[in-house]
């Protein structure tokens, strides 16, 4: 039997792409031992809005298409979590991007999810590169 090679994959290029990317990552998130419940408590019931706002946020992240309005970091204040959850949404989020697309804008993608949970971390408090709680006085 001959061995059959799968195409290669497309890079991130339309709306229907971002959304296949949010849909397939947010399902991963709602199946994870460790993120799950944080999702779940949060979102609770219909995940329908938060994932079109995903979709905006993405767009508007790799395609620069103006459609997200608000503000990301600050409606992560308030969960129970810590750098243990970013370095596996961080991998979740890789390991979607990387089985569904590849290219610059897949490559920008995980740089920007990156820089993203970087900056969360910060603002909650936490060293990035340590994970290590910061004091403040």
């Amino acid at each position: 039997m001959a061995d059959t090679e799968l195409p290669p994959l497309a890079d991130i290029r339309t709306e229907e792409d971002i959304a296949q990317l949010v849909h397939t990552f947010y399902d991963k998130v709602r199946a994870d031992e460790l993120l799950g419940p944080v999702f779940e408590k949060a979102i609770p019931g219909d995940w329908g809005l938060h994932l079109q706002i995903m979709c905006n946020f993405w767009s508007m992240m790799l395609l620069y298409s103006g459609k997200y309005k608000g503000d990301p970091m600050t409606k992560h204040f308030s969960l129970p979590i810590d750098p243990s959850h970013f370095n596996q949404w961080l991998s979740l989020f890789n390991n979607t991007v990387d089985t569904l697309f590849a290219g610059e804008i897949a490559d920008n993608a995980k740089a920007r999810a990156k820089n993203i949970g970087r900056v969360m971390q910060s603002m909650l408090g936490f060293s990035p590169n340590t994970g290590l709680q910061i004091k403040s006085n």
